[in-house]
């Protein structure tokens, strides 16, 4: 039976024909990796995933999680299922083995997160913000604080937070009240409250060790004079742990993600809460950002999730809902029903959500992999070129995954009708599970403006140039292919008016006249979203129909007759003619909108703005 979450086929394609990771395996860094170790890990994955952690996600969309005098309750069937996953080691498959990790790429755990993602976001978010917490402790803590606190959060034994978010501080970061005040020993004593902390209380472990951004006392203000410090739930005295002084005041009524408490988390109301301050005074945000990157990486992979399980699922539904005639028999009463997958609106639908969902693996899996370069090039030019390719995909993989993911989902929901409103059917917990992506770790609007406000800027403009010059190399290639000479025509033109619209926006960056960037920043993220997924799907149609050639040519299947009876009798002739029927549509449907969006962003019309505010209503 097919994996009803993942399309585990799609995920070897990207993995292994398209990204080629077996190239891993020719670096020091991955020498002791193989393909078949790759592929065990995945079937393992799938299997936990399916077998676990899915069953446990209707109960605890269903139980909720449960506050009383401090105290946060999971759902019961939790459990069972973390277990698993900790004494599988997954938290931390693509860590080194130095800290306690099983040292595979970084792209493999991305795989593994969209198993577990799929099945159950809101269990998988417990150890996913533990990995953001034992990751920053490696990379910033000193030897004590790593024995301490990352072996425990990296074991899966201890979860972890990360606490930025106040009352009156959301996006305004800078604007925090926590305060940390020196202690004698070197510690540092802290107070405050912050909000909408995921995971901030719960039972699925002994001890929760917080990430806490606060302000020394005569620290500057704004976002220079914040630092961060480690703050567990029990701190460690005396060879015991005790109580440190962190008491959840509550957790949220939301719209999804109910099995994962979303709290309020109070700092030291007794005076007694301790923090230990990780790096220096006043590095808090640039250490944070090590974590938020981390987080927006795994955010992305939150609209995957939700749409490959959407998607799988509204074509089982689409397979098995019998509903009218076929279009060609649809005035004669007597001719038979049909499943509605026949029906061309309902696969218009449904070729939406498989080009979207390939296209957006590809692009996730494909950061992950330039994570693994990074990891193991050998060659400083080399790394530099892949960390570039991060730094200006992550807000467009956090904020253009998260928003085409929620449409995947409701495309799920519209292809099930009236069932899928209703709770008998998982696509609509899907829909609201995934509506959270677009909002936390740094709303949407956020990233349009970190795409449109640094990462074109930097370097005077290095990242997107590399960017580009990258995608030239691949069109030459390209450009050969005479078969796909309209999609690849199609995606030129795309790219083009993402330049000129780059290059429109460093214009207005050098005038005073600054407001329509911001204005247009959001629309300038989706235009560059639909070239980076129609760059993937392309790569894809490419690989795919010179296989697709190739099966033809075995069986000697010349014609279109018999290419037909191969594709309904062969499973990989199949597959692939799916890959370049995503590229097709895509391309054809999404990306050839490319020139009216750009256009768009560059009209100059700033209706939006100009209004005044008394015209929006009249009250």
């Amino acid at each position: 039976m097919a994996n009803p979450l993942v399309d585990e086929r799609d995920v070897k394609f990207v993995l292994f024909e398209q990204l080629d990771i077996e190239q891993l395996s020719k670096t020091t860094k991955y020498a002791e990796h193989s393909r078949d170790m790759y592929e065990m890990v995945l079937e393992q994955a799938w299997k936990l995933a399916e077998n676990e952690f899915s069953p446990a996600n209707r109960t605890g969309d269903e139980e909720g999680c449960a506050w009383k005098d401090g105290r946060v309750k999971v759902p019961e069937s939790y459990h069972r299922p973390y277990k698993m996953y900790k004494e599988g080691g997954w938290l931390s498959i693509a860590d080194d083995v130095e800290a306690g990790g099983q040292g595979f790429p970084v792209s493999i755990g991305l795989a593994t997160t969209e198993a577990f993602g799929a099945a159950n976001w809101s269990l998988i978010m417990f150890p996913g913000l533990t990995h953001g917490a034992a990751r920053l402790v490696e990379l910033f803590g000193t030897d004590e604080q790593r024995r301490s606190y990352m072996d425990m959060l990296y074991a899966g034994e201890w979860c972890g937070t990360m606490c930025l978010t106040e009352p009156q501080a959301g996006t305004d970061v800078g604007a925090l009240r926590t305060k940390a005040t020196r202690n004698n020993d070197g510690t540092y004593s802290i107070s405050g409250t912050k909000i909408f902390i995921s995971c901030g209380e719960h039972d699925l472990s002994e001890n929760i060790v917080h990430m806490v951004l606060a302000r020394v006392e005569g620290a500057p203000q704004g976002t220079k004079g914040i630092s961060i410090f480690i703050v567990p739930k029990l701190r460690q005295e005396n060879g015991s742990l005790v109580d440190n002084d962190v008491v959840c005041g509550g957790i949220e009524k939301k719209l999804g993600i109910h099995g994962s408490p979303t709290c309020v988390l109070n700092f030291g109301e007794n005076d007694n809460c301790i923090g230990y301050l990780l790096g220096q005074e006043n590095q808090g945000m640039r250490i944070m950002f090590q974590m938020m990157n981390e987080a927006r990486l795994f955010v992305g992979m939150q609209g995957l999730c939700h749409a490959s399980a959407a998607y799988m699922q509204a074509l089982h539904f689409a397979k098995e809902r019998i509903q009218g005639a076929e279009v060609s028999r649809m005035r004669d009463p007597s001719a038979p029903k049909v499943a509605i997958i026949k029906h061309p609106n309902v696969r218009r639908m449904l070729m939406f959500m498989k080009s979207v969902c390939e296209g957006l693996r590809a692009l996730l899996y494909y950061t992950g992999f330039c994570e693994d370069m990074v990891r193991c090039s050998e060659s400083d030019e080399e790394r530099e070129k892949y960390q570039d390719f991060i730094d200006i995909l992550i807000p467009v993989c956090k904020a253009y995954g998260s928003d085409l993911g929620f449409r995947i989902c409701e495309a799920a929901v519209q292809v099930h009708g009236g069932y899928g409103y209703c709770q008998e059917y998982p696509v609509e917990q899907h829909l609201r599970d995934c509506k959270i992506a677009s909002i936390y770790e740094g709303t949407n609007g956020i990233q349009a403006l970190d795409l449109v406000g640094r990462k074109l800027v930097i370097k005077r403009g290095r990242l997107f140039k590399r960017l580009i010059a990258e995608t030239e190399d691949f069109l030459k290639w390209a450009r050969k292919n005479f078969e796909l000479r309209e999609l690849v025509a199609t995606f030129e033109a795309s790219r083009e008016q993402l330049i000129q619209v780059t290059k429109y926006f460093g214009l207005k960056g050098m005038t005073e006249d600054y407001v329509e960037t911001l204005l247009y920043a959001s629309p300038y993220l989706e235009l560059f979203g639909d070239v980076a997924l129609g760059f993937m799907l392309l790569w894809q149609a490419l690989i795919a129909q010179r296989r697709l050639q190739e099966i033809y040519l075995d069986a000697g299947a010349k014609d279109v007759k018999s290419q037909n009876e191969l594709l309904a009798s062969n499973r990989s002739a199949a597959f692939y003619r799916g890959k370049v029927a995503s590229a097709e549509f895509f391309i054809t449907n999404v990306l050839s909108l490319a020139k009216g969006k750009a256009k768009a962003i560059m009209s100059g019309q700033r209706a939006a703005v100009d209004i005044p505010e008394e015209a929006f209503a009249l009250a």
